[in-house]
């Protein structure tokens, strides 16, 4: 059974920092493509082989994404928090025969609020 669960949300003044977390169990984690999505939009990816990122243009210059294939486990970076970073994160795996660009496992979300 694959399970993706997210930690690290919380509430956060603005200019602050915070470091997501998603541990995945159940899949061969370095065959997955990993990603970060919120309110429906990817908003950063790491390839399964670890070369090669994708980070939404508006956030880029904030949003960090890392894996570790050893631990199972992908990480999004936040910092200089804004109030419109606030929403559900969620984290998402999608195996790397996938032609198209949906995602096959989705973790629960964690929750970001940012306090301005």
């Amino acid at each position: 059974q694959v399970q993706l669960v997210e930690s690290g949300g919380g509430l956060v003044q603005a200019g602050g920092s915070l470091r997501l977390s998603c541990a995945a169990s159940g899949l061969t984690f370095s065959s997955y493509t990993m990603g970060w999505f919120k309110a429906g939009d990817l908003v950063a990816a790491i390839a399964w082989s670890e070369i090669g990122t994708y980070v939404k243009d508006s956030v880029k210059d904030r949003f960090t994404i890392s894996r570790d294939n050893a631990k199972n486990m992908v990480h999004l970076e936040i910092t200089s928090l804004k109030p419109e970073d606030s929403g559900v994160y969620y984290c998402a795996a999608r195996h790397r025969s996938r032609t198209t660009s949906e995602y096959d496992y989705w973790g629960q979300g964690t929750r970001v609020t940012v306090s301005s």
